[in-house]
């Protein structure tokens, strides 16, 4: 006769192996939707480089001059001449509509001035509430514009001057080639992977609530929850090591992106990360006791780290209550590991303060996870197991049988109704956080003063009186500030060369050198401009010699360094908000994941009730779902925007016009897939962890010029994909709906074309049942 195994870590660690095996859920989740992002995000960022950005150019002038102008546009990598516009109502039209990223103005008269020495203006105006792509198109604007105007006047002979001028160069140290790609893939590749992983835990805890047995799982532990918790996570572990340690090959073998530290370091803080999330994944299954509501509590803590994350928005620049939710983040802390060590390549004392964070919150996590599991544990002697069951409401015939059973359901099942009701509150509030402070301000950088004069102390005043910049570091050498640098007490050091003050008085120009981390991409932009700007307003009181600085004295000298004055004028979100850029985007993706969960969800129950036909079914709950998500749809669109302070110019009944459709279109996919799930539970581990490629996917963090043709078309059969872009041009550009047509015939046809799917698949599936 066999003996009986003996309870223990193994006969756990087996019995898990054996069911993640045979669970085809788990194993799509553990490794298809890896496999899916991984896949979607390589050939997002495919094209490291922006290139092509459209520009309209409106020129009035018409002359040799301002066609020159317009060749040195066309000459850039970054721009394409997308449309030559007769006047600036039409390219503005061009902009709200998605035509151009930027229109570039030249004025009537334009080559006559020029040459009369008056420095006529060229106005280039770029939609900054696309916040990535015009970053870049300014820059091409002004190295491109800038270049032209210097091609434009004949060389003169050299006056002299009363006195020079500064300049600021901006040299970056880490990430130099200012690859976007190699920035965001370093992060996104792990946010991913974190989020499988707290799912994929939650699932194999949260499936011994019902399918599987709590007691079984605990009699294989010996009754030890230590045990129990450790066996059963073992499995998971094993594999997320092995595909974390798959990322950086990916990194290196795809993208050429190099890893520069400690690799120990790395590893052991991916093995803490994995811990950390393992028990995230188990605390909540265990603290909700239901597998639906648990996943949930698990989708609600790990799906918007990204943005508290300082990835994206550095955390010096977060609220307070972003900055504490940021702290008890694992993921932040292992992120912080690995750009210092893989990006920066610091020295091993310089990663080990959040190296201890992280290993602090796995312990943490850990021990919540094991006291809860006791606890449980404790409370199941003498307790029932038989399930309870509820009574079916009565079958449902028509469209508006469907519409009131759906409206039952929502509102009866705990899933759904956190899903449709609960979290587009919570989300509403909770996931702007980090991003409500919109710019930074007082960003510390240090100084190097190697020339000791009055000038120099001049240069060091103006800097730390910004508004942008604070000089919190003064170094004696570089090398005393880099080491600042890579502490993080500073974001940029800007050296002052000895023999600046002689140099400018001499009336040469001087060479301010900033030394800049390019690790953290907006974080550069906004120090590397703050300094910039603070060096040409004081340059320009220095021309000014006391003078008022826009009198003839300091415009003469002007005109004597740049014959014509190019003006870069941002328009829709011009002061560069972060909030204002990132948050209306994702409020629509938010809506459109809730949605599609809580549709797929209700599904198998909805085909199981209706007594009517499929269409009238799922046009039915189709009504349902659009109006449920009436207040969620008048809270992310009309009255956060208004109360957060983002841009709302656009037509209230045109935006709810697109939204509708948006809505319909999100019910009718999720019911179309949802009658293949067998499993109420399945859409939330599908869905989840596929938002953040999805938001990639868009085109509109990474803008659609520098998406391969083929990744585009495959990202729009998800509705949020043509919404986002219809949604945002309407609500914060103040496009009209005939602007955005290509977005409204899209929806349309993913709405019909889903809607049909719908029929067809639950039409399959009553058949299905029916037979047996």
């Amino acid at each position: 006769m066999r003996r009986a195994p003996k309870p223990g870590f193994w006969l756990v660690a087996r019995r898990e192996s054996r069911w993640l095996l045979h669970d085809r859920v788990a194993l799509i989740l553990i490794f298809g939707v890896p496999l899916f992002a991984f896949t979607v995000l390589a050939a997002v960022f495919s094209h490291q480089v922006i290139r092509g950005l459209g520009v309209v150019v409106v020129d009035e002038d018409r002359s040799e001059t301002s066609r020159a102008f317009v060749e040195s546009l066309a000459g850039s990598p970054n721009l394409s001449i997308v449309e030559r516009s007769g006047d600036l109502a039409s390219a503005a039209q061009a902009i709200r509509s998605g035509d151009a990223i930027a229109a570039v103005y030249i004025a009537a008269n334009f080559e006559r001035d020029l040459k009369a020495e008056r420095r006529p203006q060229v106005v280039a105006f770029y939609n900054q509430q696309y916040l990535t792509a015009a970053g870049i198109a300014a820059s091409g604007l002004s190295d491109s514009l800038t270049a032209a105007t210097s091609r434009a006047v004949a060389p003169a002979a050299p006056k002299a001057s009363r006195i020079g001028s500064l300049v600021a160069e901006s040299i970056v140290l880490v990430n130099p080639e200012r690859n976007y790609a190699q920035f965001l893939l370093r992060a996104l590749l792990p946010v991913v992977l974190h989020v499988v992983i707290a799912l994929a835990a939650g699932y194999s805890v949260g499936s011994e609530f019902r399918r599987r047995s709590m007691r079984t799982w605990l009699a294989c532990a010996g009754g030890n929850p230590i045990v129990a918790l450790a066996g059963k996570l073992a499995p998971l572990f094993v594999i997320f090591i092995v595909i974390m340690l798959v990322v950086p090959l990916i990194l290196e073998g795809l993208f050429e992106i190099s890893f520069r530290g400690d690799a120990p370091m790395v590893v052991v803080a991916a093995m803490l990360l994995i811990i950390s999330y393992l028990a995230v994944g188990a605390l909540m299954q265990l603290l909700a006791r239901d597998l639906p509501t648990g996943l949930s509590f698990t989708g609600l803590f790990v799906s918007p780290a990204f943005g508290y994350l300082g990835v994206g928005f550095p955390i010096l620049g977060m609220n307070a209550f972003a900055q504490f939710w940021s702290a008890i983040l694992p993921l932040r802390w292992y992120m912080a590991v690995v750009f210092g060590q893989a990006a920066r390549g610091l020295p091993v004392q310089d990663s080990a303060w959040p190296f201890a964070a992280l290993a602090a919150l796995a312990a943490l996590y850990t021990l919540l996870a094991l006291l809860r599991l006791r606890a449980i544990s404790a409370s199941m002697i003498g307790e029932s197991t038989e399930p309870v069951t509820t009574e079916a409401p009565p079958a449902s015939r028509g469209v508006g049988g469907a519409f009131a059973a759906e409206c039952r359901r929502v509102l009866t099942t705990r899933g759904a109704f956190s899903l449709m009701v609960l979290a587009p509150l919570i989300y509403g509030i909770y996931y702007p956080q980090p991003y409500l402070t919109q710019i930074l301000r007082k960003i510390p950088i240090a100084v190097v003063d190697n020339d000791l004069s009055d000038l120099s102390n001049r240069i060091v005043q103006t800097l730390d009186a910004s508004g942008a910049v604070s000089v919190a570091v003064r170094g004696e050498t570089l090398a005393e500030a880099r080491r600042a640098l890579d502490r993080g007490e500073a974001f940029a050091v800007v050296g002052i060369p000895p023999g600046t003050e002689r140099d400018v008085l001499k009336g040469n120009t001087a060479h301010l050198p900033i030394y800049a981390d390019g690790t953290y991409l907006f974080m550069l932009r906004s120090t590397a401009s703050g300094i910039a700007v603070a060096i040409s307003t004081l340059s320009s009181e220095l021309a000014a010699g006391g003078a008022r600085t826009d009198g003839s004295l300091v415009k003469a000298t002007l005109a004597a360094s740049s014959p014509a004055d190019i003006l870069l004028q941002p328009i829709f979100n011009p002061v560069g908000g972060y909030a204002s850029y990132v948050v209306p985007a994702a409020f629509v993706l938010i809506l459109q994941q809730m949605l599609l969960i809580a549709s797929a969800m209700l599904t198998s129950v909805a085909l199981a009730q209706a007594a009517g036909g499929a269409f009238a079914t799922v046009l039915g709950r189709g009504i349902a779902h659009l109006i449920i998500y009436l207040p969620a749809l008048a809270l992310f669109f009309i009255v956060l925007p208004r109360f957060y302070g983002f841009s709302t110019l656009g037509q209230p009944l045109q935006l709810f016009v697109l939204a509708s459709l948006f809505i319909l279109a999100t019910s009718f996919m999720g019911q179309a897939v949802g009658a293949w799930f067998t499993r109420p539970d399945t859409p939330m581990l599908i869905f989840l962890a596929t938002s953040l490629p999805q938001f990639f996917l868009a085109g509109f963090s990474w803008p659609r010029e520098a998406v391969p043709g083929t990744v585009l078309a495959a990202g729009r059969i998800f509705p949020s994909d043509l919404a986002i872009d219809g949604i945002v041009r309407i609500n914060q550009l103040g496009a009209s709906l005939g602007e955005v047509a290509h977005d409204w015939r899209g929806l349309w046809l993913l709405a019909i074309g889903y809607f049909a799917l719908a029929v067809v698949s639950a039409r399959l599936i009553k058949r299905r049942h029916a037979n047996g």
